[in-house]
């Protein structure tokens, strides 16, 4: 109990716990996007593949930070509209597209690496985003450490988790996004587009998962590796279900997660760590999520038509 505190009262851990939350927030608020629309979106593992191998080859080329940014936003709109189109029009099975997009997602960024690195032994390095210093907050003691010394992409996350709260509780876009997801037939009924909304979601939130993949490679890794996503994208798929499909419950989920995934990385460096297998304390987090992901899904209420193929004029 004495490691765990004095770990608890680290201003590092704590700055882990937003930098690893990061990542988890832009996927989780674009595949809470995609839900509120009624539309499940599996392909986000290989989406944030994607995102985080276009943005990471972009700035390599010779662009900057922002801009790859930006490539890997567009590469996971590409995909997302490929998933839209497929799910949404045509009204195929969500769980087998979703699935395939995130192979064929992964699928193209091994071949693109190999096409455009085919000598290369080990993963160039970029250079990535620095932290901001913020003059006054970023000096101050323990304080500054733990939570003004991150870079612009972390404080664009949880801008963002204010935003898609802003636009589905306070726009008429966001209702109208909601309600595609729960009454599609009560939207066609005001002459709206569910196809047109749903598929708008799809490709915004598809994009969002990408930047998840990006902060990976431009702002905590600085190079691109296939395993570096590590079933992120699974993981965010369940925290929209522990946020009961709402940002603000689904951003404490994310910082939760990455509270208990930087714990493990710090309990396995103390004296217990040389008697449990470090095996253990990989599984703690996601036994953890599990187990909270169960005492929060029994109280949430699904959006009612998601997964539901919309078809006009039928009931």
């Amino acid at each position: 109990m004495t490691e765990l505190f004095d770990i608890l009262m680290q201003a590092s851990f704590w700055a882990a716990v937003l930098r690893i939350a990061s990542p988890l927030i832009f996927a989780t608020m674009g595949e809470l996007i995609c839900e509120r629309a009624g539309v499940l979106n599996l392909g986000i593992e290989g989406i944030m593949v994607i995102g985080a191998f276009t943005g990471w080859i972009a700035v390599y080329a010779g662009l900057g930070l922002w801009p790859g940014v930006g490539v890997a936003l567009l590469a996971g709109m590409a995909f997302g509209a490929l998933h839209a189109t497929l799910t949404v029009p045509f009204g195929l099975s969500q769980h087998v597209v979703g699935l395939g997009i995130t192979l064929l997602a992964t699928a193209t960024a091994s071949f693109a690496y190999r096409l455009a690195l085919p000598e290369v032994t080990s993963p160039p390095r970029i250079e990535p985003f620095a932290p901001l210093h913020i003059p006054g907050l970023s000096d101050l003691p323990w304080l500054g450490e733990a939570l003004f010394s991150q870079t612009a992409l972390t404080w664009a996350g949880f801008g963002l988790a204010g935003m898609v709260a802003f636009v589905l509780y306070r726009t008429p876009l966001g209702l109208a996004l909601r309600a595609a997801g729960e009454n599609p037939q009560a939207v066609a009924a005001q002459g709206l587009s569910v196809t047109g909304l749903r598929m708008g979601a799809v490709i915004v939130g598809s994009g969002l998962m990408a930047v998840g993949g990006a902060f990976l490679t431009m702002s905590a890794f600085s190079s691109f590796f296939f395993e570096m996503v590590n079933g992120r994208g699974w993981i965010c798929i369940a925290l929209v279900v522990f946020g009961a499909w709402r940002p603000g419950k689904a951003l404490l989920g994310a910082l939760l997660f990455a509270g208990f995934d930087a714990l493990q990385i710090r309990m396995q460096q103390t004296p217990l760590g040389q008697v449990v297998p470090y095996q253990v304390f990989l599984m703690v987090p996601y036994l953890l999520s599990i187990l909270a992901l169960i005492l929060m899904s029994r109280r949430a209420e699904i959006p009612a038509a998601l997964m539901t193929p919309f078809n006009r004029g039928e009931r």
